[in-house]
């Protein structure tokens, strides 16, 4: 039996295990709190994991690795902002969200919070939408293009064909399942990421027989330096403020923020947050530590540092156990990708269909509506993700940036802050935005800080300044507040 022939058949058992989950979910899914937050049902468990496989996605197990291969420890500080990230929004925004999303309307979406929440009719509603579209179309081809690189590299198969039968495997549990289906699968693909990355790195190092530390000093000294470049210059403040910063991003992703909302209470958060915070550790370390053991594996140098994990497994596995490792790639993938299509689903229908077209469309032809969104917004992303060129690090720290700059402020105050209103948050999420995609474009000298960190302190000023400037809210807005914080 072919090696490649054994991979491919730990592929297809475990895309019909996935299958199977989204049809189960199918019975259980009758409207579009269902579809969108599974009735509000999670435990502690698929919460969390859902929480971290659906942020960190494929580039978990290939951009990270791909960047700790090149940079050695100067990687690092994007492990750092991140683990700080993950642990920050658990414990400040998770337990407030979870009773004022609820309190709020029943509020199924993050842009129909917001609506509620200072009781917007349209604007803040469609303009949030319209964000979570933008910067979700790349978020979402970054990990079709994870795919395509996966199933090439292991199949060798024609990256455009590659890329789309990693689509249409998102597709189909997704459009059927819908919420519940995309966290029981997280859960899966949560625990399945955590162990390859336990089980690669120290393979690797026990075949090597040395150190991390003498791995990277046989390579290149640089690398051991956390303030210095590979190429020998000093990392400078941009570079660490700005790896630093990524863990803003996560106050403000929609797919993110959505488990939890769909938690069973509140009570169930202390716990999400101590698997969530472990799982994300464990993943970041191993990831960390893949790119370091290949740096000492290889001799000559990978042409795509972003296949080093599926190198390093190819190279130090049988075919069947490399299919099982490989698989978790397809489970990061998978585990971002559905939750990406389903929240921008829940946009489509929610916040422009229902909101600006069909106010009293029956909770049918909601989901229907939904499932027919997954594939057109799916669609979108597999043309964007045709370019075999694209780095999924690249299209991954746009959209975070975009989202956290947006959203993460607007959310933080909102939670917190009584005296935020509705022009205030209108002006945060535009400003924040808009800062994102103009800053993008900008290099040379301050231009070069990642574009994250102008747009959220600059988000955060638009909501107090305009907050401030105009009037109070009203009266019922801020007693629903009052009970939220005394929940």
């Amino acid at each position: 039996m072919s090696a490649s022939y054994s991979v491919a058949i730990t592929f297809f058992i475990y895309l019909g295990l996935m299958l199977w989950i989204g049809l189960w979910a199918y019975k259980k899914t009758n409207n579009l709190s269902d579809y969108i937050l599974g009735g509000r049902s999670l435990g502690p468990w698929p919460s969390a994991l859902s929480a971290g496989a659906s942020d960190m996605s494929g580039w978990l197990l290939l951009g990270m690795p791909g960047y700790a291969y090149i940079a050695g420890w100067e990687a690092s500080w994007l492990g750092l902002g991140l683990f700080l990230g993950t642990y920050l929004n658990w414990l400040i925004v998770a337990p407030r969200l979870r009773v004022y999303s609820q309190l709020a309307g029943d509020s199924l979406t993050l842009p129909q919070y917001f609506s509620n929440r200072f009781n917007d009719k349209v604007a803040i509603r469609v303009i949030s939408a319209f964000f979570i579209l933008l910067f979700f179309l790349f978020y979402t081809s970054s990990g079709l293009v994870a795919g395509g690189k996966l199933f090439e590299s292991v199949f060798g198969i024609d990256y455009t064909l590659a890329v789309t039968i990693g689509t249409l495997a998102v597709v189909s549990y997704t459009f059927v399942g819908g919420f519940l289906a995309v966290s029981w699968t997280d859960l899966i693909q949560g625990l399945l990421m955590a162990a390859a990355l336990i089980l690669v790195p120290v393979a690797a190092f026990m075949e090597l027989g040395d150190s991390p530390s003498t791995i990277l000093a046989a390579s290149n000294t640089e690398l051991l330096d956390p303030f210095t470049k590979a190429t020998g210059e000093a990392l400078g403040w941009i570079s660490i403020v700005s790896l630093l910063a990524w863990g803003l991003g996560y106050f403000g992703q929609p797919h993110i923020l959505a488990r939890f909302k769909a938690i069973r209470s509140k009570d169930d958060i202390k716990a999400a947050r101590r698997i969530a915070v472990s799982w994300t550790l464990i993943g970041l370390v191993g990831a960390f530590f893949v790119g370091i053991a290949g740096i000492g594996y290889f001799e000559t140098p990978l042409a795509d540092s972003e296949t080093v994990f599926i190198a390093l497994v190819q190279a130090l596995f049988h075919p069947l156990v490399a299919g099982i490792l490989l698989a978790a790639i397809l489970a990061a993938i998978m585990s971002t990708a559905d939750s990406q299509l389903l929240v921008s689903s829940a946009a489509l229908t929610e916040d422009f269909y229902k909101s600006l077209f069909n106010k009293d469309a029956s909770p049918e032809s909601l989901v229907k509506i939904s499932r027919i969104a997954v594939v057109a917004i799916a669609f979108i992303a597999w043309l964007l993700a045709l370019d075999p060129e694209s780095s999924v690090l690249g299209l991954v720290s746009y959209a975070w940036a975009g989202f956290g700059a947006a959203f993460g402020p607007a959310v933080i105050l909102s939670l917190f802050w009584s005296r935020m209103n509705r022009q205030g948050c209108l002006a945060g999420i535009l400003v924040g935005g808009i800062t994102v995609v103009i800053w993008k474009q900008l290099s040379g000298g301050l231009f070069d800080i990642y574009e994250i960190v102008p747009g959220f302190i600059l988000a955060s000023i638009a909501i107090i300044a305009v907050s401030l400037l105009t009037p109070e809210p009203e009266k019922e807005i801020q007693d629903m507040f009052t009970e939220a914080e005394n929940s």
